[in-house]
């Protein structure tokens, strides 16, 4: 029996309903980060191991944008949907917990921010923001895990989604996204 999650039922539905196909039989890809590598199933995900878990105060300087993990906050980002950039060192917290950040550019049009949002409902362990700098339309990141999307209607944003969202390579699995900071709008 195949277990799908809702994110993915919604994420599927809008791609459908946008007419965009999901075919590629193309499995290469390459990594602009050299302290990457290509994993998985899901074409261009990026992967990083030996990131520290360690509480800290104030700002990290993660080698990534967004981070894909380290040294964080020891208070998580409360998962939903911001329209407001949220803190680098909460948001990893939270993907400790497994959770999935989808940032996005912040001169997103309203409806695909809108499409973003949609993922985000109903489920506890999705965090979506806008994250200043993206050179993509949106960065799906769950700890140690990265996907640049040039669109937010590619298929492989419900693959990653499905995957990753208190995934196998949550360090604490099971943890809430709520109850930490933040006031998410839904």
């Amino acid at each position: 029996m195949l277990h799908v999650k809702a994110s993915s039922i919604w994420a599927l539905a809008i791609v459908s309903a946008l007419g965009i196909s999901a075919c590629s039989s193309d499995s290469s890809s390459t990594t602009a980060d050299p302290t990457a590598t290509t994993v998985g199933l899901i074409q261009g995900v990026q992967s990083y191991e030996g990131l520290a878990r360690n509480h800290v105060d104030g700002t990290v300087d993660y080698p990534q944008s967004p981070p894909v993990g380290g040294d964080h906050s020891p208070v998580w980002q409360n998962c939903g949907v911001y329209d407001t950039p949220v803190q680098n060192e909460n948001a990893v917290h939270s993907m400790e917990h497994g959770a999935v950040w989808l940032a996005y550019d912040p001169e997103l049009p309203a409806d695909q921010v809108a499409v973003l949002a949609a993922i985000a409902v109903n489920q506890t362990h999705i965090l979506v923001s806008p994250y200043q700098g993206l050179t993509n339309a949106v960065t799906a990141t769950a700890w140690g895990v990265q996907l640049p999307l040039s669109s937010v209607t590619d298929p492989r944003l419900a693959q990653f989604v499905e995957t990753y969202q208190e995934g196998p390579q949550t360090p604490e699995l099971g943890v809430t996204c709520s109850g930490g900071t933040g006031d998410p709008i839904s």
